[in-house]
């Protein structure tokens, strides 16, 4: 599935597979600029589905509140959060549920990955946000950076010093993770707050990505020639090309490397912030 493009000062690609092996695709994405976001649902088959398109129906709200009036709203951590609240909402209500069931008792539940295009100090920046083990990367300036910090087991291992990244790949708790969008327990995404420069180009992706193409490759990808759509083309077939052992979802935004910061119309951060400055992970607790 892909999504259309919209007239913007980003241009990009959006996609989602079912896979080499599953039978059902409970990954969703939304590419409604300047909102970008990639959702891996889990709880199986129709659960994990339902809880994905939950998360990004509550983003595709927030999209469209920023659409109504996007010389004047504010965009802000705090609606994230909001949108976050929102899905979660949404998910207990498919469930049947009136009231949030313990970690214990999750049924349903969806990673989230996520950036927002805006302005901070009247300087051009991406607000990017992440629950679970869906990530975002940005190549910029020659250099791919890992921007998001998976919540899984096998991350606390390895920043525990118990695990190096190689042995990540393949550890049996490796598709654990501690932090979800769900029917249980409220939870907050970690933010970053990043300058933003002609040029730039963001991955966001599910694991079903990470799992099939090395880190190194998919860098040599990004830095490659060719559109944001025809990128997330190649790195959507070199998943699928290695079997896509689970579902598999990529966004490429690129930042027109033709665009003037002062002439792109974006929302305003709420608050006064440095976005040349990273907000810490404990920025929405």
């Amino acid at each position: 599935m892909s999504t259309d493009e919209r007239a913007t000062p980003t241009s990009f690609g959006a996609l989602t597979d079912t896979g080499g092996r599953r039978a059902v695709n409970e990954d969703s994405v939304l590419a409604h600029p300047p909102v970008f976001c990639v959702a891996d649902g889990m709880g199986g088959h129709s659960r994990g589905a339902m809880a994905s398109a939950a998360v990004v129906a509550a983003f595709e709200a927030l999209a469209r509140q920023i659409d109504a009036d996007v010389s004047g709203v504010e965009v802000s951590a705090g609606q994230v959060q909001a949108a976050v609240v929102d899905a979660q909402a949404r998910i207990r209500s498919d469930l049947g549920l009136a009231e949030p069931e313990s970690d214990a008792e999750m049924t349903a539940g969806s990673t989230l990955a996520g950036v927002i295009l805006t302005r901070a100090d009247e300087r051009l920046c991406w607000l990017a946000f992440n629950i679970g083990d869906s990530r975002i990367y940005r190549y910029s300036g020659g250099t791919l950076s890992r921007v998001s910090v998976d919540h899984s087991v096998v991350q606390e291992m390895i920043d525990a010093g118990e695990i190096s990244e190689a042995e990540a790949l393949t550890h049996p708790m490796r598709n654990m993770i501690t932090r979800a969008v769900g029917s249980g327990v409220e939870v907050s995404p970690d933010f970053w707050l990043l300058g933003a420069a002609a040029g730039d180009r963001l991955l966001l992706c599910s694991d079903g990505l990470i799992n099939e193409v090395p880190e190194a490759e998919i860098g040599q990808t990004l830095a490659g020639g060719g559109t944001a759509r025809q990128v997330s083309e190649t790195l959507m077939a070199r998943a699928t090309f290695r079997g896509a052992r689970d579902n598999v979802s990529v966004i490429v935004v690129d930042l027109d490397a033709s665009s003037q910061a002062d002439e792109v119309t974006a929302p305003r951060l709420a608050g006064a912030y440095d976005p040349e400055d990273t907000m810490p992970r404990e920025y929405a607790r």
